[in-house]
């Protein structure tokens, strides 16, 4: 049997037994206790169902990626947001219902089972390390947020948790990386129901310096001497050195990827790849567009149902600045098919694939922002070198996205010869590249854009946007925040500024 499968057997098995019974005295439990139901669950099931709970879903397409130009869609109904520039509610607060739902919930469980528990002292380090990835998500989306007393409603009674700013939150981050990269202990308990390193401590080590990397770049605006004391502590600790070394969750034709429902369910017809996209891979010659990209001859259809075009020259781009209403209207407009439009999609058969993994942190990312840390010469080394590695990373990780996305060799080594980094335009192309390997990943391509203001993206025009600025810079509170925890939540706001989508997150500042 496969054993993915059964820990996530487990994990839906365990999640639905009640963890005890309470009683007014010792007979009375006796009695009313079932002897062969167990009393607690085992917190390594937790852990394993907050990490199947953090792939990215529909809402992160509608706005992540198309904020960065990577996916749009015409429509400006149920899937609006970042394609047309304007707020909805329901989409923006996909993220923050998914993840303190879903994840930080279990994973403060987790927390607070094992802080006093030696022999779980891993399982206590990886929860705090991914509980550090969860709020970066969290706080980049939305800015201040519930952070400190979050999920604690069913461990200490507290329902109305207050906001801590996004500066406390990358502080406590910072801190809680360090620490809990370095007290994890090989020789400790291996934890083996882990979904992405079956428990690994040098790779734990790796992701947790990795991310400390990737926290540490987020403040390179507003805190630089605290960014580059971080960015060099996780660089001297130990990055992720190859793909093997990728934090990534895996989906099978059980437990299938969460974008699935976009890119082969009811909106296959809907999502399309994104002129800007698209076009540069074409200029570039990248031979990623060959994997990513297909034009199917009924955008409608299944996978390996109706013809497809793979050739690079084909591939057409959906601009910006448009609906379905007047996309017709659009220079060069390619006409219809099917039930959709003559534009690009992605590759329902390779990384648009029901089992097509989500990737979290990747060595290339992490190489990238290396790079760049030489560049802005907080460590030494060979920028070139370690850019180039990146890059080739990132091809080659297109054959863990699936096999027969895979690129060959030769295709790779071409391409990887003849960039480099040009003097002066070094933060341009490291994080443009960076651009393209987040690809299906929207929240951090879109907090890096925040970040680096890399690529260099034409503002969406469409008129009737909501926003003022160019861009969105953050998502709005769940509604319910503003009418249940009223108080913590206008506290937030006098302190970060208007609930809307121009207000800038801390760090973007």
């Amino acid at each position: 049997m496969n054993p993915m499968k059964t820990i996530y057997r487990k994990i839906l098995y365990l999640a639905a037994l009640v963890v005890g019974l309470s009683a007014c005295d010792q007979d009375f439990e006796e009695v009313n206790t079932n002897p062969i139901q167990p009393t607690s669950i085992n917190p390594a099931y937790l852990f394993s169902n907050a990490q199947l709970s953090s792939g990215f879903t529909s809402h992160t397409i509608n706005y992540d990626m198309a904020i960065v130009q990577q996916i749009m869609n015409p429509f400006a109904g149920v899937l609006a947001g970042g394609n047309v520039n304007i707020l909805n509610a329901d989409q923006a607060q996909g993220m923050w219902n998914q993840y303190y739902n879903n994840v930080v919930k279990p994973l403060v469980d987790i927390l607070n089972t094992t802080k006093d528990l030696p022999e779980r002292s891993n399982l206590y380090h990886m929860a705090r390390i991914w509980h550090c990835f969860t709020f970066m998500v969290l706080t980049d989306t939305y800015g201040d947020i519930p952070y400190r007393e979050a999920g604690l409603g069913y461990i200490d009674g507290n329902f109305f948790p207050v906001y801590d700013p996004q500066s406390e939150i990358y502080d406590s981050i910072l801190k809680t990386l360090s620490e809990s990269t370095a007290a994890l202990n090989p020789s400790g308990f291996i934890e083996t129901g882990d979904l992405f390193y079956q428990g690994n401590i040098d790779q734990w080590k790796k992701l947790g310096n990795s991310l400390l990397l990737r926290a540490a770049m987020r403040l390179v605006k507003v805190e630089p001497s605290k960014a580059q004391q971080y960015a060099v502590q996780a660089i001297n600790g130990g990055l992720m050195t190859s793909n093997a070394d990728n934090c990534l969750m895996p989906y099978s034709t059980t437990f299938t990827s969460p974008y699935a429902g976009y890119t082969n369910g009811s909106e296959r017809a809907n999502i399309y790849l994104s002129e800007p996209f698209v076009n540069h891979l074409k200029a570039t010659e990248d031979p990623r567009l060959t994997s990513i990209s297909v034009l199917y001859a009924d955008p409608g259809a299944v996978a390996g149902a109706t013809a497809e075009n793979k050739n690079p020259a084909d591939q057409i781009g959906m601009p910006y600045g448009y609906d379905n209403l007047t996309i017709a209207t659009a220079p060069g407009f390619p006409g219809t098919a099917g039930s959709g439009y003559k534009y690009s999609q992605i590759n329902r058969s390779t990384i648009g694939h029901i089992t097509a993994p989500i990737f979290f942190v990747t060595y290339a990312q992490t190489a990238l922002l290396h790079a760049e840390a030489i560049v802005r010469q907080w460590v030494n080394g060979d920028a070139e070198t370690v850019y180039r590695n990146a890059v080739r990373a990132a091809l080659e990780q297109m054959a863990q996205q699936h096999p027969e996305a895979a690129i060959a060799p030769a295709e790779i080594t071409a391409y990887v010869g003849k960039i480099k980094l040009e003097p002066g335009k070094e933060m341009e192309e490291i994080n443009t590249q960076y651009w393209i390997n987040s690809f299906l990943n929207g929240p951090e391509a879109w907090a890096n854009f925040r970040r680096s203001g890399f690529p260099r993206l034409t503002p969406n025009p469409y008129p009737g946007k909501s926003i003022k600025g160019d861009f969105i810079n953050r998502l709005v509170y769940p509604i319910v925040e503003a009418n249940i925890n009223r108080d913590n939540y206008m506290a937030a706001v006098s302190r970060m500024g208007a609930d809307d989508l121009d207000t800038k997150v801390w760090w973007d500042k």
